[in-house]
């Protein structure tokens, strides 16, 4: 990847992974790479239930990071999911 390419969203991690460098343009060392493949290979691996917890667990993860506890509990009840457990405020949002 060039500093010239679009390096916001998962999408731009991926493409750097897949070419092996980092969003800067640096390589990515090549025992982390191999890590990496080898972990993502055993989860390619694993079965899966449905999409709704992971969706969810997506939704937390990753709003957790942008959205206000409080507000991403509501958006989650909204929306039909489960709010936020005891567990995951503790661990996203009690730094």
């Amino acid at each position: 990847m060039t500093s010239n390419s679009a390096n916001t969203g998962a999408d731009a991690v991926d493409a750097a992974i897949a070419q092996g460098r980092d969003l800067d343009g640096s390589p990515i060392p090549p025992e982390k790479l191999e890590l990496y493949n080898n972990v993502m290979g055993l989860e390619a691996q694993r079965q899966r239930s449905g999409v709704s917890n992971t969706m969810r667990s997506r939704i937390v993860r990753i709003g957790a990071k942008h959205i206000p506890q409080n507000e991403l509990n509501r958006m989650l009840e909204a929306a039909g999911f489960a709010p936020l457990k005891d567990k995951e405020i503790a661990f996203y949002y009690q730094k």
